[in-house]
């Protein structure tokens, strides 16, 4: 019995060390000491970071052993690189700017495009909505260009290009572009000083450089500290057809993905700046499958024409005493489809002589709106995680 209890005990020490973190030396890896003590000569953007000074280097070692612990976060940077970051490279050297920069994402969101804070900061670069607007992305309730890896990409290269014109340095750029320019600019001041490793800052802004050298330096040699990936380990990249759309009015996502040959998720997931259901009136740059664009805008076109016919002839118009549950017990369809067709504010009571949109089951499906091509292959696409 008292060896029983003993198991019981250890097992419970054991366990969560295995749930929460890897263990600090595991067999195959290497030794965490040895990985910190290998780094003589470290850059960001080109400039130099002044190992030499024990506070440097003790901070960056903080964020390296962080980062290493957490082996499966470190994993998936890896994993998605290679699905976002070739954007990313491409923006950057198009635009003449540091490739360093392109750690900025990982570090802040993990390349994931939906990620949020609690300041309110989105996407891949984390904008909080002012900032992206100042930028030229859109952000508002029908579209979020924050979480588009393209939109936002361009929005950062200007966001970075004016903060270094400001700054003279890329370590400070980042820097402001993490606490906010003019707060870096008073606490300079204040502390009679320019160089960013003597600045005490908020203590987040302190981490923030520290946490982009520690990525970079896991993605300068991913083997080295115990990433061995192959090819295969990889998610494929993004390879997509970008076009250009015309909504004559309020246009379902279902539609497109019909006339592209794909799934309402796929498009979603190319799109993810796209809020809700549906695409509002007006113009919309839009990425598809590669491959998907061939003959694309004249089946939109199509079923563009054939979804007006149908919404027309599909309108109920409400009748004193009807409330939404009776009209979908009514047309035998669910609530909750009934309220995405029409846009309905749950907050707002319907009245009689309004009109909603109901499809009847039988209408719904892939032939909901006729068919987009019979022969039409339907094309799959990466996607992210």
């Amino acid at each position: 019995m008292k060896w029983k209890i003993l198991f019981i005990l250890a097992a419970g020490v054991w366990l969560p060390l295995k749930t929460h973190g890897a263990p600090p030396n595991p067999a195959g890896y290497p030794a965490l000491i040895s990985t910190l003590n290998t780094v003589e000569k470290l850059s960001f953007c080109g400039e130099k970071v002044p190992l030499h000074v024990q506070d440097v280097r003790e901070r960056l070692e903080k964020e390296m052993l962080l980062a290493l612990w957490d082996r499966p976060q470190v994993l998936l940077w890896l994993k998605r690189s290679r699905r976002y970051l070739p954007p990313i490279e491409d923006m950057l050297k198009e635009n003449g700017v540091p490739d360093d920069l392109k750690y900025v994402a990982i570090a802040e969101s993990a390349l994931r495009p939906h990620v949020g804070s609690e300041k309110g900061a989105v996407g891949f670069w984390q904008f909080v909505a002012a900032t992206g607007r100042k930028y030229g992305l859109t952000v508002d309730e029908r579209v979020d260009e924050r979480r588009n890896i393209f939109f936002s990409t361009r929005a950062a290269v200007r966001y970075f290009t004016a903060l270094y014109r400001n700054f003279g340095s890329w370590t400070l750029a980042i820097a402001g572009y993490n606490m906010g320019e003019e707060g870096l600019k008073a606490e300079m001041l204040a502390q009679e000083t320019d160089n960013y490793y003597r600045l005490y800052l908020p203590l987040e802004t302190q981490r923030f450089i520290f946490r982009i050298l520690a990525v970079k330096l896991v993605f300068s040699d991913p083997a080295g500290y115990g990433f061995h990936l192959s090819e295969h380990d990889y998610y494929p990249p993004l390879r997509v057809d970008t076009v250009e759309i015309e909504c004559p009015q309020e246009t379902p996502i279902r539609i497109v993905a019909r006339a592209a040959g794909t799934y309402f998720k796929v498009i979603k997931d190319l799109n993810p700046q796209i809020r809700g259901h549906y695409l509002s009136k007006g113009t919309h740059r839009l990425q598809l499958p590669k491959g998907a664009s061939a003959g694309f805008q004249r089946r939109y076109r199509r079923l563009v024409k054939q979804y007006a016919v149908l919404k027309k002839e599909r309108v109920y118009i409400v009748k004193k005493g009807d409330n939404l549950s009776s009209i979908a017990e009514k047309f035998n369809v669910p609530l909750a489809v009934m309220i995405i067709w029409n846009r309905l504010d749950l907050s707002q009571p319907i009245h009689p002589g309004q009109r909603l949109v109901i499809y009847p089951q039988e209408t719904q499906g892939d032939a909901a709106v006729g068919d987009a091509d019979p022969e039409l292959e339907r094309h799959e696409a990466p996607v992210g995680r």
